[in-house]
Protein backbone atom coordinates (compact mmCIF):
# COMPACT_ATOMS: atom_id res chain seq x y z
CA UNK A 1 0.00 0.00 0.00
CA UNK A 2 1.23 3.50 -0.84
CA UNK A 3 1.42 6.29 1.69
CA UNK A 4 0.35 9.77 0.64
CA UNK A 5 2.94 12.31 1.85
CA UNK A 6 2.98 16.09 1.69
CA UNK A 7 6.47 17.62 1.69
CA UNK A 8 7.12 21.23 2.60
CA UNK A 9 10.56 22.31 1.41
CA UNK A 10 12.42 25.53 2.19
CA UNK A 11 16.04 26.53 1.63
CA UNK A 12 18.35 29.02 -0.06
CA UNK A 13 17.60 28.89 -3.78
CA UNK A 14 20.16 27.36 -6.11
CA UNK A 15 20.12 25.10 -9.17
CA UNK A 16 19.44 21.42 -8.51
CA UNK A 17 17.17 21.57 -5.46
CA UNK A 18 14.21 19.92 -7.17
CA UNK A 19 16.59 17.27 -8.49
CA UNK A 20 17.89 16.54 -4.96
CA UNK A 21 14.37 15.95 -3.67
CA UNK A 22 13.11 14.04 -6.72
CA UNK A 23 16.18 11.75 -6.62
CA UNK A 24 15.24 10.72 -3.07
CA UNK A 25 11.57 10.20 -3.91
CA UNK A 26 12.51 7.98 -6.86
CA UNK A 27 15.20 6.10 -4.91
CA UNK A 28 12.57 5.01 -2.39
CA UNK A 29 10.04 3.93 -5.02
CA UNK A 30 7.94 7.06 -4.80
CA UNK A 31 5.77 8.78 -7.36
CA UNK A 32 5.76 12.60 -7.60
CA UNK A 33 2.08 13.52 -8.05
CA UNK A 34 1.78 17.31 -7.82
CA UNK A 35 3.75 20.30 -6.61
CA UNK A 36 3.86 24.07 -6.25
CA UNK A 37 7.28 25.71 -6.10
CA UNK A 38 8.65 29.22 -6.21
CA UNK A 39 11.60 31.45 -5.43
CA UNK A 40 10.37 33.80 -2.70
CA UNK A 41 12.80 36.49 -1.55
CA UNK A 42 15.82 34.36 -2.51
CA UNK A 43 14.50 31.24 -0.79
CA UNK A 44 13.27 28.15 -2.58
CA UNK A 45 9.84 27.19 -1.24
CA UNK A 46 7.87 24.18 -2.36
CA UNK A 47 5.02 21.89 -1.51
CA UNK A 48 5.01 18.41 -3.03
CA UNK A 49 2.52 15.55 -2.91
CA UNK A 50 4.07 12.10 -3.36
CA UNK A 51 3.00 8.48 -2.99
CA UNK A 52 5.61 6.17 -1.48
CA UNK A 53 5.37 2.49 -0.52
CA UNK A 54 4.45 2.35 3.18
CA UNK A 55 7.59 0.35 3.96
CA UNK A 56 9.77 3.17 2.53
CA UNK A 57 8.25 6.12 4.42
CA UNK A 58 10.68 6.11 7.35
CA UNK A 59 13.80 5.56 5.21
CA UNK A 60 12.69 8.40 2.90
CA UNK A 61 12.13 10.74 5.85
CA UNK A 62 15.64 9.86 7.12
CA UNK A 63 17.08 10.62 3.66
CA UNK A 64 15.33 14.00 3.69
CA UNK A 65 16.88 14.74 7.11
CA UNK A 66 20.30 14.14 5.51
CA UNK A 67 19.52 16.91 3.00
CA UNK A 68 19.38 19.42 5.87
CA UNK A 69 23.18 19.43 5.72
CA UNK A 70 22.79 20.95 2.24
CA UNK A 71 20.59 23.77 3.54
CA UNK A 72 17.17 22.25 2.86
CA UNK A 73 14.49 21.98 5.52
CA UNK A 74 11.91 19.34 4.58
CA UNK A 75 8.83 18.72 6.70
CA UNK A 76 6.87 15.55 5.92
CA UNK A 77 3.18 15.15 6.77
CA UNK A 78 0.79 12.33 5.96
CA UNK A 79 -1.82 13.26 3.36
CA UNK A 80 -5.51 12.45 3.59
CA UNK A 81 -7.36 10.18 1.21
CA UNK A 82 -9.32 11.91 -1.56
CA UNK A 83 -12.50 10.64 0.14
CA UNK A 84 -11.68 13.00 3.02
CA UNK A 85 -11.78 16.06 0.70
CA UNK A 86 -14.18 18.75 1.91
CA UNK A 87 -17.59 18.93 0.30
CA UNK A 88 -18.83 21.96 -1.60
CA UNK A 89 -18.86 23.49 -5.03
CA UNK A 90 -15.75 25.02 -6.55
CA UNK A 91 -15.46 28.66 -7.49
CA UNK A 92 -12.65 30.89 -8.73
CA UNK A 93 -11.85 34.30 -7.23
CA UNK A 94 -9.62 36.84 -8.96
CA UNK A 95 -8.53 40.14 -7.48
CA UNK A 96 -6.43 43.07 -8.73
CA UNK A 97 -5.80 46.36 -6.99
CA UNK A 98 -3.32 48.75 -5.49
CA UNK A 99 -1.20 46.92 -2.96
CA UNK A 100 -1.57 47.73 0.71
CA UNK A 101 -1.28 45.71 3.92
CA UNK A 102 -4.33 43.69 4.92
CA UNK A 103 -5.94 42.78 1.59
CA UNK A 104 -5.34 39.03 1.91
CA UNK A 105 -6.43 39.14 5.56
CA UNK A 106 -9.71 40.92 4.76
CA UNK A 107 -10.61 38.61 1.88
CA UNK A 108 -9.62 35.44 3.75
CA UNK A 109 -11.60 36.57 6.80
CA UNK A 110 -14.71 37.18 4.69
CA UNK A 111 -14.37 33.70 3.17
CA UNK A 112 -13.63 31.90 6.45
CA UNK A 113 -16.53 33.57 8.25
CA UNK A 114 -18.83 32.00 5.64
CA UNK A 115 -17.22 28.55 5.86
CA UNK A 116 -15.53 28.88 2.46
CA UNK A 117 -12.30 26.91 2.15
CA UNK A 118 -9.39 28.12 0.02
CA UNK A 119 -8.08 25.14 -1.96
CA UNK A 120 -5.35 27.17 -3.65
CA UNK A 121 -4.19 30.77 -3.38
CA UNK A 122 -1.64 32.47 -5.62
CA UNK A 123 -0.69 36.10 -4.98
CA UNK A 124 1.95 38.43 -6.30
CA UNK A 125 2.83 42.10 -6.48
CA UNK A 126 3.62 43.67 -9.81
CA UNK A 127 4.37 47.17 -11.00
CA UNK A 128 1.35 48.88 -12.51
CA UNK A 129 1.86 49.51 -16.23
CA UNK A 130 0.52 53.08 -16.15
CA UNK A 131 1.16 54.30 -12.62
CA UNK A 132 4.24 52.29 -11.73
CA UNK A 133 2.71 51.69 -8.29
CA UNK A 134 2.60 48.18 -6.88
CA UNK A 135 -0.49 46.16 -7.72
CA UNK A 136 -1.56 43.04 -5.89
CA UNK A 137 -2.95 40.17 -7.94
CA UNK A 138 -4.60 37.15 -6.36
CA UNK A 139 -6.24 34.06 -7.75
CA UNK A 140 -7.95 31.58 -5.47
CA UNK A 141 -9.73 28.30 -6.01
CA UNK A 142 -12.48 28.09 -3.44
CA UNK A 143 -14.67 25.33 -2.05
CA UNK A 144 -18.02 26.86 -1.09
CA UNK A 145 -20.44 25.00 1.21
CA UNK A 146 -23.88 24.21 -0.21
CA UNK A 147 -25.61 26.46 2.34
CA UNK A 148 -23.73 29.55 1.08
CA UNK A 149 -25.52 31.00 -1.92
CA UNK A 150 -23.46 32.24 -4.85
CA UNK A 151 -25.35 35.55 -4.97
CA UNK A 152 -24.86 36.27 -1.26
CA UNK A 153 -21.15 35.38 -1.41
CA UNK A 154 -20.67 37.54 -4.52
CA UNK A 155 -22.50 40.46 -2.86
CA UNK A 156 -20.39 40.25 0.32
CA UNK A 157 -17.12 40.04 -1.62
CA UNK A 158 -18.05 42.87 -3.99
CA UNK A 159 -18.90 45.11 -1.02
CA UNK A 160 -15.53 44.28 0.52
CA UNK A 161 -13.79 44.91 -2.82
CA UNK A 162 -15.33 48.40 -2.90
CA UNK A 163 -14.01 49.08 0.63
CA UNK A 164 -10.55 47.79 -0.34
CA UNK A 165 -10.64 49.60 -3.70
CA UNK A 166 -9.79 46.46 -5.68
CA UNK A 167 -11.39 44.75 -8.66
CA UNK A 168 -12.73 41.34 -7.73
CA UNK A 169 -14.31 38.64 -9.87
CA UNK A 170 -16.06 35.56 -8.52
CA UNK A 171 -16.61 32.87 -11.15
CA UNK A 172 -18.81 29.87 -10.46
CA UNK A 173 -17.36 27.83 -13.35
CA UNK A 174 -14.99 25.11 -12.16
CA UNK A 175 -11.58 25.73 -13.75
CA UNK A 176 -9.71 23.00 -11.89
Amino acid sequence: MAASLILTIVGPDRPGLVNLVSDQVTAFGGNWLESRMANLAGQFAGIVHVHVPESNVEPLVAAFRDLEGQGLRIVVMRGADRADAPAGRRMQLELVGQDRPGIVREISHALASRGVSIDELVTDCVSGSMSGENLVRATARLRVPAQVGTAQLRQALEALANDLMVDLTLDDRDRA
